[in-house]
């Protein structure tokens, strides 16, 4: 029993610092119930995400687009790696900080650790203030070809 009870606080404390030294990761839990804890997505409803959070964060219209796709959430189909989806992603209620975390998460754990330009709090805060009155339609407008 304390042998099992052992091995079972360490495989918490385990997770916890791993959590703790990642906090994208730990905001990324609630995106986990839609695109799933690998990150896979489900097909044709929520697109995975772990490939093209990279992709994206690496030109100015795809960071937009990204940090949009969270605050103000996406309506209407997208097609992303040649599939079509068709899931509604609400807008998420995340602040400046917290989405910054969870897109350096997604894209530079898709781009193998190496985020080359990392989000910052700043360039969340500005694009959401810039785009305060669009539409999750609008938003899905927006994503890159």
């Amino acid at each position: 029993m304390i042998l099992r009870l052992t091995a079972a606080a360490i495989a918490m404390a385990s997770t916890a610092a791993a959590i703790a030294a990642e906090p994208g990761q730990a905001v990324y839990q609630r995106c986990a119930a839609c695109h799933l804890s690998t990150r896979a997505g489900v097909p044709g409803s929520f697109p995975a995400l772990t490939q093209e959070p990279a992709k994206l964060a690496q030109t100015a219209p795809g960071r937009r687009y990204l940090v949009l796709a969270i605050s103000r959430g996406l309506t209407g189909p997208i097609t992303s790696q040649g599939k079509v989806y068709r899931g509604i992603m609400p807008a998420q209620a995340l602040n400046d900080i917290q989405v910054a975390d969870v897109l350096n998460y997604l894209a530079g754990g898709a781009a193998g650790g190496k985020n080359p330009a990392a989000f910052t709090a700043a360039e969340v805060k500005g694009i959401r203030d810039k785009a305060a009155t669009l539409s999750g339609a609008q938003v899905a407008q927006l994503r890159p070809k």
